[in-house]
């Protein structure tokens, strides 16, 4: 087992999931309740890195981090081949899924309390940290473990923009790449199961925070009297 690895991919998750939360819920919020121009183009934008090959997003963030665009040249932002690149990659790949349920659980949210709160004189940043949030909770934390998943699972855009640097930038996905052109199967297995465990556990906690369905089976009907 490569416990640099393992370690590195953790802390690359962790700190790329602060960042999803905060950037998410915010964007989420955005497309659920305002209206303005070029919504959609916003929304698609967001969305396209579940459609698009990671080496895709990987070439969008050289260009972004590299030499000439305004990070490096304007605010000296050099974090190329290091592991906070790997963070820069997992939150591209992570967000799409954190706003879609975000954004579908704050919809859902009725606007009825909401209006209640003001008409007693609720400010509107109470009334979304005490109503909105709570009755949006539930999807909000399912995006959260997705969209975390998905970061920590995260190989192509990370392999691009960190390189393969033994205990400085190879997370858990890009050592199972190494190990198994090292031909090093054993430690690629357990590598594999590792994830595989990880990957099942969040996808079930996601599921149950889903809401329940409703129960569409209908009553026995009363016999009419004789």
């Amino acid at each position: 087992m490569n416990w640099p690895a393992f370690w590195l991919s953790l802390q690359v998750t962790a700190v790329a999931s602060v960042f999803i939360l905060f950037v998410g819920i915010a964007l989420a919020f955005l497309l659920a309740r305002v209206r303005f121009p070029l919504r959609i183009i916003v929304e698609t934008v967001i969305m396209l890195p579940l459609v698009l090959p990671p080496s895709v997003i990987g070439y969008y963030l050289l260009i972004a981090f590299g030499r000439g665009s305004p990070l490096f040249e304007w605010f000296h932002i050099r974090i190329l081949f290091t592991w906070q690149a790997a963070v820069a990659a997992s939150v591209v790949v992570g967000l799409p899924l954190m706003v879609q349920s975000s954004r579908a659980a704050l919809a859902n949210v009725d606007p009825l309390l909401e209006n209640a709160a003001r008409t007693l004189g609720a400010s509107e940043w109470r009334i979304f940290w005490r109503i909105t949030l709570p009755l949006a909770r539930r999807g909000i934390l399912a995006g959260m473990i997705l969209s975390s998943a998905r970061a920590l699972g995260e190989f192509g855009a990370t392999l691009m923009i960190t390189g393969n640097i033994p205990g400085r930038t190879q997370t858990l996905p890009v050592a199972i790449y190494d190990a198994v052109q090292s031909q090093r199967y054993a430690d690629a297995y357990l590598m594999v199961l590792v994830m595989t465990a990880l990957a099942f556990t969040g996808l079930i906690l996601a599921r149950r925070l889903d809401p329940p369905l409703p129960d569409t089976r209908s009553e026995p009907s009363a016999k009419a009297p004789i």
